[in-house]
């Protein structure tokens, strides 16, 4: 089965302020059909693949009760910016 696995890199983002924003990339290796299904369900919604990956993550942590931590509590600023 491995050897269907794609590699795929999806850029998650998470807005700071209006004017900052902080990227990570996330690679993962995806079933082909599960690749697909994801890139139906973001055409559905009129969002990119990327964003749609954001959004069911950010669906699944509210429904599991998990805290996405907002990124100033991660890469807090420093006094200069």
């Amino acid at each position: 089965m491995a050897h269907y696995a794609l590699h795929l890199c999806y850029v998650v983002y998470i807005m700071h302020s209006m004017t900052k924003t902080k990227i990570s990339t996330l690679n993962l290796r995806i079933n082909p059909s599960i690749k697909e299904a994801v890139r139906e369900a973001a055409a559905r919604e009129h969002r990119s693949v990327a964003n749609m990956v954001e959004v069911l993550i950010r669906r699944h942590c509210d429904q599991a009760g998990i805290t996405i931590p907002e990124q100033s509590d991660l890469f807090p600023r420093n006094e200069n910016g």
